[in-house]
């Protein structure tokens, strides 16, 4: 899959999606693309720049969002347990945690950017597949969600795309503060 190239593309024999399938996964692959789009003729090295105050960078922000695809992919399918506990995470696993957010050595923005599209064609194959988008599950447990709370898999699903687009954004500055570049305008 190249950066240009919609990620809403099925394969041979996928499922027909439509409704508020159809809808939840145009979205999601609206703002993947906007954010892959961010990296396009970019090499490793650039890929690897923060240009902004924030730790932010455009490869890092692409290994994070398919870190947090993932891993509510995960949640959806198996629950909290899929996701750990993070009031337990210790100074080690915030370390890792923060290692998604840059380029590590040995990386490559080609890499990087294959596994963001073999985790949208797992979320893809799953919204397409799932018997219920309201079936829920208890949450986590994390300081910044609300103890007791339950979410359904619309519910991760909106989720997963509010993160995308917001670090579409992010992606789009850090972008632009690289040499000029935009997504849109």
């Amino acid at each position: 899959m190249t950066v240009n190239e919609p990620a809403t593309q099925e394969p041979a024999g996928a499922l027909a999606v439509t409704g508020e399938r159809a809808d939840l996964l145009e979205t999601l692959a609206k703002h993947r693309h906007f954010l892959r789009f961010t990296t396009r003729d970019l090499t490793d090295e650039q890929a690897g720049l923060r240009t902004t105050a924030s730790e932010l960078c455009l490869g890092g922000l692409i290994k994070h969002v398919t870190s947090v695809e993932r891993n509510w992919v995960d949640f959806i399918l198996n629950g909290p347990s899929a996701m750990g506990d993070f009031t337990a995470m210790t100074e080690d696993d915030w370390a890792r945690r923060a290692d998604e957010f840059r380029m590590l050595p040995g990386e490559t923005l080609a890499g990087v950017l294959a596994e963001y599209a073999d985790v949208a064609r797992r979320t893809d194959g799953l919204v397409a597949a799932l018997p219920d988008l309201g079936a829920t599950w208890p949450l986590p447990k994390a300081p910044w969600f609300e103890s007791d709370a339950q979410w359904s898999a619309r519910r991760v699903l909106m989720h997963v795309i509010a993160e995308t687009a917001q670090h579409a954004g992010h992606a789009d500055i850090i972008r632009e503060s690289l040499d000029g570049s935009k997504s849109m305008g």
